[in-house]
């Protein structure tokens, strides 16, 4: 009977941490029901006592997720765990993941304590995150830097005082597949207790060997790997959670392994993750990335269309990827709308369905067919949580190569219409700037990408935007068959999404 993987999503607490990753509220509960969705084993929804907000979001994701273990990250300090315990204490499966360096220059340099000092402090601290909840990790930071004699006394101490999961985290990516099994294989063979736990392993990306130092201590005997959607996280990012799943899966009889893990919720996750942050998946990117399931070199066409398994290993289906099996247009009724979004895995409440559906609509009136991609982007362009402070009334753009861009921005707020113009160093830049005249805030757009969702010359445009103010970052996402449009409605969508979360102040 093959054994079973936990995969440990860090997406909300390590990924979020990387740059120009940052969530709110209401996107972190989004991704963590999203990850509910994927059905991941747990969720780590941040590090509580960071800030009011973080905790705030901890305690969100925890009243909102049933389907897993919810976890917050804590330092071995008691008003860590007290703010880790506050976190998760409601949610349905609460853990602590408490944490300190193990390494000889993390002690001497970060933690400035002798190694008898870090063990005395696991020992009291997992002890001391016991009394408020029976599951506790307990991670080696630094642990692949490690003295591997040290680091065998403190997870015996760690396992002694009640820690229910060890975690052997790469933190800087410094190791290699031979080395991570080997060291895992040490753990399992000098460990006292270590039987009675889990063992996790939490690998980083600097050296490109995140994955693969995560399935090489898989084969040494952990059980629970630890990564992010995307492979998002700080510097080079953490270990790919799709990659992993999608490992698992292929190669089971190499493995003998299964995960719990949807792997047709995928895709979706990985798309949504890009919508709430902004950062799109380079089109290389495995398992997810644009040109994963293409083939453009002849021999490797000819190949697939004679038996896919030539050039395919896995299936776009088996990830979640729309396969485009039905088209729908200006004619297709809500009945034709939904059956296709429930075919396509979403499950939406009345209101998010029925703004689905006008945008559809709307949509249906410039394109002449709307395929599965349309509807992915439609359905993760999201609007700001409750009514919009402002919304695009018109535009007009005057612009060329002999001539300064002029924009005339109308916005509709609360039923009062407000006009601009302005000229800019181009078309966009010119109706941001307008736009900004109305709304009176000074704003910082620090990136601006677009790209089609489809092919065609009615392709659907779906704009990106990155704004900054006053410290607060937002993402907006416009969605048109006009470029200029769906760069106006990104850019109106993060104001609004700043305006929510400040008050415009």
């Amino acid at each position: 009977m093959a054994g079973r993987i936990k995969i440990f999503d860090t997406t909300l607490r390590d990924g979020e941490q990387s740059p120009g990753c940052s969530m709110n509220i209401n996107e972190k509960v989004e991704m963590a029901l999203q990850l509910e969705k994927l059905n991941v084993d747990v969720i780590e929804a941040g590090f509580a006592i960071a800030s009011p907000g973080d905790l705030a979001s901890v305690q969100a994701v925890a009243r909102a997720v049933k389907g897993c273990t919810v976890a917050s990250l804590a330092r071995t300090m008691e008003k860590d765990i007290d703010a880790a315990w506050e976190g998760v204490k409601n949610a349905a499966s609460p853990r602590i993941h408490t944490f300190i360096a193990t390494s000889p220059i993390h002690m001497q340099y970060k933690l400035k304590m002798t190694p008898e000092q870090v063990l005395e402090r696991t020992a009291a601290m997992v002890a001391y995150a016991k009394k408020h909840c029976s599951d506790v990790e307990f991670s080696a930071e630094d642990a692949c830097r490690s003295d591997w004699s040290f680091l065998v006394r403190v997870i015996a101490a760690a396992i002694k005082n009640g820690a229910t999961v060890i975690n052997i985290p790469d933190t800087v990516g410094y190791s290699t597949p031979d080395e991570m099994h080997a060291l895992i294989s040490h753990i399992r063979k000098n460990v006292a207790g270590i039987e009675k736990v889990d063992i996790s392993v939490h690998c980083h990306d600097d050296l490109g060997m995140a994955v693969a130092n995560s399935l090489a201590a898989v084969r040494a005997g952990a059980v629970q790997v630890e990564c992010t959607i995307n492979g998002i996280g700080e510097r080079a990012g953490n270990t790919a959670l799709e990659e992993v799943v999608m490992a698992l899966n292929t190669r089971k009889q190499y493995f003998d392994l299964e995960c719990r893990v949807q792997t047709k919720q995928l895709y979706r996750t990985s798309r949504l993750l890009q919508a709430i942050i902004g950062i799109a998946v380079p089109p290389n990117k495995a398992i997810v990335g644009a040109n994963a399931f293409a083939h453009e070199a002849g021999i490797h066409q000819h190949g697939v269309l004679a038996e896919r398994s030539t050039y395919e290993i896995m299936t776009p289906e088996s990830i979640g990827v729309p396969q485009n099996t039905m088209v729908l247009g200006k004619h297709s009724g809500r009945h034709a709308f939904e059956d296709r979004l429930k075919v396509l895995g979403y499950q939406l409440e009345k209101e998010e369905l029925d703004t689905a559906f006008e945008q559809f609509k709307a949509l249906a009136d410039k394109k002449k067919v709307i395929l599965d991609n349309d509807l992915d982007a439609i359905i993760g362009n999201k609007v700001v949580e409750g009514p919009e402070a402002y919304h695009l009334q018109s535009f007009v753009i005057n612009s060329g190569n002999t001539i300064t861009a002029t924009a005339i921005i109308s916005l509709d707020s609360g039923g009062t219409i407000f006009e601009s113009v302005s000229i800019g160093d181009g078309p966009v830049d010119a109706a941001f700037k307008a736009v900004n005249n109305i709304v009176g805030m000074d704003l910082s757009l620090s990136d601006y990408s677009l790209h089609s969702v489809t092919e065609g010359e009615d392709a659907l445009g779906e704009a990106i935007v990155k704004l900054n103010y006053k410290g607060r970052t937002a993402v907006g996402r416009g969605l048109s068959t006009d470029i200029i449009e769906s760069s106006i409605k990104a850019y109106l969508n993060g104001v609004n999404k700043l305006i929510a979360e400040t008050g415009g102040e």
